[in-house]
């Protein structure tokens, strides 16, 4: 029992680049570089792809990888999830490792481990990373406020914090990775949608504004999330680089 689990949700369709968890790059899928990453994390005890997909299905199960099919009515990572959790009695701890993030390290994937589950007060943890202030005016990267004790406060698509006095703080960029305990999980997909969350489309808003407490932990590279075209070929050339 008191298990940790990496589970990597999965989908076929994307609105900007349809079957990317599908898509070879030398000679491999991309939900198998992730798969293969987070094998090698130390602190996960299992490591399962959910889709409702049978040709992902088909993939992970040829690539000798762990893979349960869920619900095509799920309308978020998190329900798909929350599926596959409920299934696993033996799962207490969760990392939603996202599909798409084939250089994730995974010394980063243990350091979500280990602050969901040494941190008493955590509900869930997650990363952040240093940006440049040009960077915090990019809409489609969110960033994230924290206190001292690096537990969030808020997260957002404008640039936060506002700078009426330049130069008097960092900003920090999220990485979408989170650690939850199992009944974080449980209790997040099943409250209803927050103001903030509807207004920002950012999940991880519900759990704030319902009083629950995110742990970040601060990691030092650049993420490569493959959402377009462009992002896939970024990757090609990063492997072909070597």
């Amino acid at each position: 029992m008191n298990k940790t689990a990496i589970i990597i949700p999965a989908r076929y369709g994307s609105s900007r680049l349809e079957g990317k968890p599908l898509i070879k790059v030398d000679g491999k899928p991309i939900i198998q570089w992730v798969y293969e990453k987070a094998q090698m994390a130390k602190l996960a005890d299992i490591i399962i792809v959910a889709t409702d997909d049978e040709r992902i299905f088909d993939a992970v199960q040829a690539f000798g990888g762990n893979v349960e099919m869920t619900s095509t009515e799920h309308k978020c990572g998190s329900d798909r999830i929350k599926e596959v959790v409920m299934r696993h009695p033996e799962i207490s701890y969760i990392v939603n490792l996202q599909g798409d993030e084939p250089l994730i390290k995974p010394e980063s994937i243990d350091e979500v481990i280990k602050n969901v589950n040494e941190i008493d007060c955590a509900d869930i943890s997650t990363l952040i990373r240093k940006i440049t202030c040009e960077e915090a005016e990019n809409p489609n990267l969110v960033k994230c406020v924290i206190d001292n004790n690096g537990f969030a406060m808020y997260f957002s698509r404008s640039k936060i914090p506002f700078e009426r006095n330049v130069g008097k703080t960092d900003f920090y960029g999220h990485l979408g990775i989170y650690g939850y305990k199992r009944e974080a999980l449980i209790k997040m997909t099943e409250l209803p949608q927050s103001a903030c969350e509807q207004a920002e489309s950012l999940e991880q808003l519900r759990a704030l504004q319902n009083g629950m407490r995110i742990k970040t932990a601060i990691v030092d590279f650049v993420p490569v999330g493959i959402d377009t075209a462009e992002d896939l070929e970024k990757f090609k050339n990063i492997v072909a680089a070597g």
